[in-house]
């Protein structure tokens, strides 16, 4: 895809697909790094929806978002929205352990009725950012909670109750 690559970034409480983000947030870096909030997010803002839907309603989330990750992606602090419920993630390329792993997921949270926002990440970079060096590896919360293998059902049961009751 080169520079038309898709990123899943969260937006308000949505994960949201965006296409060119990285691409729009080197360009933007250069010329708008030190640059005050206002104007970096009106660039990323005007930039990103020359290929992008960006709803009139959900603007102001979007932009909160781009800022947020102009300043991941600059290394500055950051303002991360907290989802409400559960957060988790599948670490893994699509294997057949990493697809095992999400689907025994699905099984637990309707046994367990949780709601919460299920991910599979399998782009490589995006996998990295988590530190892990094997996958499948479930994150919950932002935690990394196992890697390398499938959790047995009483474990993922285990670390689904714990994590939906400090929720």
């Amino acid at each position: 895809m080169g520079t038309d690559d898709i990123v899943q970034i969260r937006v308000g409480n949505s994960p949201v697909g965006i296409i060119g983000l990285y691409a729009v947030i080197s360009d933007v870096a250069e010329e708008y790094g030190e640059r005050p909030d206002r104007e970096v997010t009106k660039e990323l803002l005007n930039r990103l929806s020359k290929k992008n839907f960006i709803p009139e309603k959900a603007r102001e989330a979007y932009e909160k978002a781009f800022l947020r990750e102009f300043k991941k992606f600059l290394g500055k602090p950051f303002e991360d929205e907290a989802p409400e419920g559960l957060e988790i993630k599948v670490l893994g390329p699509g294997c057949v352990q990493c697809d095992g792993l999400e689907r025994e997921l699905m099984e637990v949270m309707v046994e367990l009725n949780l709601t919460a926002d299920l991910e599979h990440v399998r782009d490589i970079k995006e996998i990295g950012r988590y530190g892990v060096m094997g996958t499948p590896a479930l994150v919950i919360n932002g935690q990394v909670k196992c890697v390398g293998s499938v959790p047995p059902r009483g474990k993922l049961i285990k670390l689904l109750k714990e994590a939906s009751q400090s929720n």
